[in-house]
C-alpha cells in the first residue's frame, strides 16, 4: 500500500494541487496506470458537500495530469456497496471534514476492515488522514467539544499508520477553543504519554509498504512539548 497523509494537497481552497515536496510528481507516478478511484466522505448525510468536495478533488488530478477511467463517491447512499466498491478501487480518496463524524461512518461501514487486503494507493485529506491512524487523536474543533465530557479524544481508526496527525499547523496554532489555547492548555496536555505529528499544509507523510517518510516542514509534540522535526525544501 502506499499512502500521501497530507494536511491540505491544495493551493487555497480545493484549488490545484500544491507542487511542494514532489507531491505532484510522486502521486503521478504512484497513480499511473491505475484505474478505477474511490472518494469516501466525511460526512454520508450531507450530499451537496460530498458531491462539490469529491468533483473539486477529482479536478484537481486532472489538472496535474492524472485521470481516472472511473470515479465513485462513497457516502450515505450506497455505503451497503462499501467492500464491493473498494475492492474495485486502486486509488483511494479519504475526504477532509469533522473527525468524528467520518470515524463513526468509517465504522458503520467497516472499512477498515475492507480495506486489510487493499494493495492500492490512498490519499487522506485532513481528516481523512487524521482517521488512518490506529489510535486517532481528534483533536477538539467546534466550540464545546474541549469542555464536553463525553467527547472522545482518542478513537480507534483504519490502522494504515501508528502516526496520529495534526493538520492545519499555520491556520490553528494560535486559535483559541472554548476560552483556551488549542495547543498550549488542550492537544499539550493530551500528548502526555503520546506522540502527535503535526503538518502544515503543503507537507505530507508519505508511506510505501509500512516505510514512512515526512515531507516538508513538520513538528513533533510529545509529552507536552514541541519540537519541529523536519523542514521545509
Amino acid at each position: 500500500m502506499i499512502l500521501f497523509l497530507t494536511s491540505s494537497p491544495f493551493l487555497g481552497f480545493l484549488m490545484p494541487f500544491n507542487d511542494e515536496n514532489e507531491f505532484i510528481l510522486r502521486l503521478r507516478r504512484d497513480t499511473t496506470g491505475r484505474r478505477c478511484a474511490l472518494f469516501v466522505t466525511s460526512d454520508p448525510e450531507d450530499v451537496p458537500f460530498t458531491e462539490k468536495f469529491a468533483q473539486a478533488v477529482q479536478n484537481s488530478l486532472f489538472r496535474a495530469g492524472i485521470d481516472f477511467p472511473r470515479y465513485r463517491i462513497l457516502d450515505g447512499r450506497n455505503k451497503e456497496k462499501t467492500e464491493e466498491l473498494v475492492e474495485e478501487a486502486d486509488f483511494i480518496i479519504l475526504a477532509g471534514g469533522h473527525v468524528p463524524t467520518q470515524n463513526a461512518f468509517f465504522q458503520e461501514i467497516g472499512l477498515k476492515e475492507c480495506m486489510k487486503k487493499y494493495r492500492g494507493v490512498v490519499m487522506g485529506i485532513s481528516a481523512g488522514t487524521m482517521n488512518c491512524a490506529r489510535l486517532v487523536y481528534a483533536q477538539p474543533e467546534l466550540a464545546g467539544e474541549s469542555t464536553d465530557p463525553h467527547y472522545r479524544r482518542f478513537i480507534p481508526g483504519l490502522g494504515l499508520t501508528e502516526k496520529m496527525i495534526i493538520p492545519h499547523y499555520q491556520e490553528t496554532k494560535d486559535r483559541i477553543l472554548d476560552g483556551k489555547r488549542l495547543f498550549e492548555d488542550i492537544t499539550y496536555p493530551d500528548s502526555l504519554g503520546r506522540e502527535f505529528y503535526v503538518l502544515r499544509d503543503g507537507s505530507y507523510i508519505y508511506s510505501r509498504d509500512g516505510e514512512e517518510e515526512i515531507l516538508g516542514e513538520a513538528w513533533k509534540i510529545a509529552d507536552g512539548k514541541l519540537e519541529k522535526i523536519s523542514q521545509a525544501d
